[in-house]
This record gives C-alpha cells, sequence and structure tokens, in this order.
C-alpha cells in the first residue's frame, strides 16, 4: 500500500497549531466540510467523531464519510475513511513541539487506491503528486492563518 508523508516547521506553539485544527478553520483550506456528528464529551476533535466531506473531482464533488478514531491533545489525532474515493486511508496527524515557540506538523497517510495492487502500483505516484500539492497549501495556510 502505499504511504504519503509531508511535513513542515510552523512557527507557533505545539497548543496553538492543534488548536487550529480541532477548529472548523482548517476545513476551509482543504475539502469542504458538509457535517460534524458525534461530539464526544464536548470537544472539537475526539475519537469517534464522525466527518462528511465533499471533496472535489473536476467539475463533480464526491461525498467522503470519515471518523477520528484515535486523539491525544498536543500531539496527534488519526482520521479513517468509512467510505470514499480510496480504498483505504489512514490518516495520521502529528504534532511535535520542537521548542515553546516552533511546531513540526506531519501528515503521514497509509492508503490504497481503487483496483488493487497494480493500480497502487502503478497510480500510487500520481495519488502522492496531488496530495503533496494539497498538503503544501494547507501547510502554507495554517502558517498563515495562526
Amino acid at each position: 500500500m502505499p504511504i504519503f508523508v509531508f511535513s513542515s516547521v510552523i512557527p507557533a506553539p505545539v497548543e496553538k497549531v492543534f488548536a487550529f485544527h480541532e477548529s472548523p478553520t482548517p476545513w476551509s483550506v482543504s475539502p469542504a466540510l458538509a457535517t460534524r456528528r458525534g461530539v464526544v464529551q464536548g470537544r472539537r476533535l475526539a475519537s469517534g467523531r464522525a466527518l462528511e466531506l465533499l471533496v472535489p473531482f473536476g467539475p463533480f464533488k464526491a461525498r467522503w464519510y470519515a471518523r477520528h478514531t484515535h486523539c491525544e491533545k498536543n500531539r496527534l489525532f488519526v482520521d479513517v475513511q468509512d467510505s470514499g474515493p480510496f480504498n483505504r486511508w489512514v490518516h495520521r496527524h502529528e504534532f511535535e513541539a520542537i521548542d515553546n515557540a516552533t511546531t513540526r506538523l506531519t501528515d503521514r497517510i497509509d492508503f490504497s487506491l481503487p483496483g488493487g495492487p497494480l493500480i497502487d502500483f502503478f497510480g500510487g505516484w500520481f495519488a502522492r503528486v496531488q496530495l503533496r500539492r494539497m498538503f503544501a497549501y494547507r501547510h502554507k495556510a495554517t502558517r498563515l492563518l495562526i
């Protein structure tokens, strides 16, 4: 299965970077958030939280259902696709405090494309190119908006 990793340094404390990702704001710099369901203990981001995204594919939009499976405040959260454009999608959002004013933000995605291993082998590079473009934009937007 293909793996994608994108990491950058954000000039802000880890608590502030994590709080930014907890809020609805990051969704304005990525696929449109259709709904968030399953609020757990009043937190914005928690295990069991379900998401419905509208993902652009050219002139069309696809629905993408995911849920948070793991959350450690100021350290990481994981979302897993329940249904959507991939056969498999496990996305780890990792936050590492470099010092009191700097954070390393890493997106680590284990994914599989529809069509099986041969499609993963030949199409994985294209998916990585698209993911790199999207996450470069998201990380840049995070730096600008924090």
